[in-house]
């Protein structure tokens, strides 16, 4: 009888050891598939050159013929070459990319617009924002909203609630209930700032299903930042 439980005890274990493994493997290609997503957002700055055409102008040779009669010097002009050549005007350009990754903890924050010079998210400041949130498999998909009160997103993804709530979101990041991802992706936001934030399964509901999202479903919220304070 001892052996009998003894087994299954150890059945159990290496069932729970198992499920873990695989549950890791998910996540890992959840992590493969944002940092996919990422690559596909160049970041940094990359210079161009314009060249800019100003106009034509005729580039005229004349020859000059000198004969001389009776001490009378003759000078004979004519246009031996015709040649159309373009002014031109080099103008380095620099086209700087808005978009800037930032990690922490679990999380990743693609920076899309940075506005301001404001103070940085703290982990227990305040914060003003409207937010989209979309389960995340490989790309953010309107398909795959689940919540927002960003009613140009709601319109435009056809998302349609019973009584809609469009009203500004404002929380201490310190003292309010959020999944992990989420709050690891918030710190560090300045006002004005727009950015995707993006974090696998584990880092989300984990083993859990929440309303329409599965279990273990990678996240992406877009955000918008309206206002920061850490007084």
């Amino acid at each position: 009888m001892k052996n009998r439980i003894f087994a299954l005890l150890l059945l159990c274990i290496a069932g729970s050891s198992c499920l873990k493994e695989k549950l890791e493997e998910g996540y890992n290609k959840q992590e493969a598939n944002i940092d996919s997503y990422i690559a596909k957002n160049p970041t940094g700055q990359r210079d161009s050159v314009i060249i800019d055409t100003l106009g034509t102008y005729l580039d005229t040779t004349f020859v000059y013929d000198t004969t001389y009669v009776d001490d009378v010097t003759i000078i004979d002009t004519s246009i031996a070459n015709i040649e159309l050549k373009y002014k031109t005007e080099k103008r380095d350009t620099v086209i700087t990319d808005s978009l800037r990754v930032v990690y922490n903890g679990g999380a990743t924050r693609l920076v899309r617009l940075e506005e301001g010079n404001g103070p940085e998210l703290s982990a227990d400041g305040n914060i003003a924002f409207y937010y989209a949130g979309y389960t995340f498999n490989g790309s953010i998909d309107k398909r795959n909203l689940f919540v927002t009160n960003h009613q140009a997103t709601a319109e435009s993804s056809n998302f349609s609630l019973t009584d809609p709530d469009y009203s500004l979101y404002e929380i201490n990041l310190g003292e309010t209930e959020l999944i992990e991802g989420l709050r690891d992706g918030l710190i560090g936001v300045r006002a004005g700032e727009q950015c995707d934030i993006l974090f696998s399964g584990k880092y989300a509901f984990g083993n859990s299903v929440f309303g329409t999202i599965p279990a273990n479903s990678a996240l992406a919220f877009q955000i918008w930042v309206v206002g920061v304070s850490n007084d």
